[in-house]
């Protein structure tokens, strides 16, 4: 085995352990200490590695963002939103650790690490822009409705309704309710954008 292979299988040994451990008990309660002793890794070995919890962190975060980016990609949803929805919360369901992390990071992100992880989201935001285009590609606007307006609108609601659940409201929510309650409003938020919310009247 190579110096680079070693120093790969460590940062992976590494980022396994942190990931139990940020994905367990988030970010502020997680400690570097409990990472290294729970998991036999010495804290020099880390630094070495690592430069501290901060780096750490952002790692397990872009290696979230990652793999469920990954993972929808693969799963070739279409513009079928509703199937799009399920797989997240699929996806968030058989990996709890990575939901933790993501959540964290997208709803309540550490004070001074906010604009990182927005760059490390951004492959992720790309990525539900290009589903939710497709989407709407697939059905006829109303008049005087341009792709380009309806795209422009579904950031301002992805930032506005984000901010909602940052808001001191949720700050002292049970974590999962938090995923739960997040993942449902979105897809209603998504259908109401979409389809209105109230029926049109036919008659000319």
């Amino acid at each position: 085995m190579t110096q680079e292979e070693k120093t790969e299988r460590t940062k992976e040994r590494i980022l396994e352990a942190a990931m139990h451990e940020f994905g367990e008990k988030g970010y502020t309660a997680a400690t570097i200490g409990a990472i290294c002793g729970a998991h036999g890794i010495a804290k020099g070995l880390l630094y070495h590695n690592f430069a501290g919890k901060e780096e750490l962190y952002l790692t397990c975060v872009s290696h979230c963002f990652d793999e469920v980016t990954a993972y929808l990609k693969a799963e070739e949803t279409g513009a079928d939103l509703q199937r799009y929805m399920e797989r997240r919360i699929h996806y968030f369901s058989e990996h709890p650790l990575h939901a933790r992390i993501f959540f964290e990071a997208v709803l309540q992100p550490p004070a001074g690490l906010e604009a990182e992880i927005k760059k490390r989201r951004e492959a992720f935001d790309r990525f539900n822009q290009q589903i939710y285009r497709e989407a709407i590609s697939a059905l006829p606007l109303r008049k005087g409705i341009t792709e380009a307006t309806a795209m422009e609108y579904y950031a301002i609601m992805q930032e506005m309704f984000n901010g909602y659940f940052s808001s001191p409201a949720y700050a002292s929510k049970e974590f999962h309710f938090l995923m739960a309650d997040h993942e449902e409003r979105l897809s209603k938020t998504l259908d109401f954008m979409l389809y209105g919310i109230v029926e049109r009247s036919t008659e000319e």
